[in-house]
């Protein structure tokens, strides 16, 4: 029988405060390194929920609303939304958090890790139990993604 695990075991939040060195040509957090701190917190989710070391293997959707700046405080939240048997889709929400800790949505990413044993081959992660309407909701929406990414793949892409 195959393990499960909650959505809540695995999910991670992550705090940054924007510097100079964050900043791109336009004066904006720059994309590249939200997308490295995006990859980042998504392997921790991962690897928290398989138990075992991971890899990303894809980086389905990234969607920029809106831009931060220098001195803004960055806040990353993953959640895993679906598995496969090896493979695990996790959402990155990314927040400007204001001083009074309002929160705007930045951007949000699915990424796709797999699950890898010490010769970096395939295993077995667990299944996910979703706890709410919200998470069976998202479910459904990373099995559609799933079939997407199959057909892309069959595509060629």
């Amino acid at each position: 029988m195959k393990r499960m695990k909650t959505v809540s075991e695995s999910r991670t939040e992550q705090t940054y405060l924007i510097m100079h060195r964050h900043i791109n040509g336009y004066g904006r957090l720059f994309g590249g390194q939200l997308m490295m701190w995006i990859d980042e917190l998504a392997g921790i989710v991962g690897k928290r929920h398989a138990e075992c070391e991971i890899t990303t293997a894809c980086i389905d959707q990234l969607n920029f609303k809106t831009a931060a700046y220098l001195n803004d405080t960055v806040v990353l939240i993953g959640r895993l939304t679906h598995t496969g048997r090896s493979s695990m889709e996790v959402r990155v929400d990314t927040y400007a958090e204001s001083l009074q800790g309002q929160r705007r949505l930045i951007n949000t990413a699915y990424i796709v890790m797999v699950a890898i044993d010490e010769n970096g081959r395939a295993v077995e992660a667990p299944g996910l139990i979703c706890e709410s309407a919200e998470q069976q909701m998202e479910w459904e929406g990373g099995e559609r993604r799933y079939q997407l990414r199959k057909e892309r793949k069959k595509e060629g892409f």
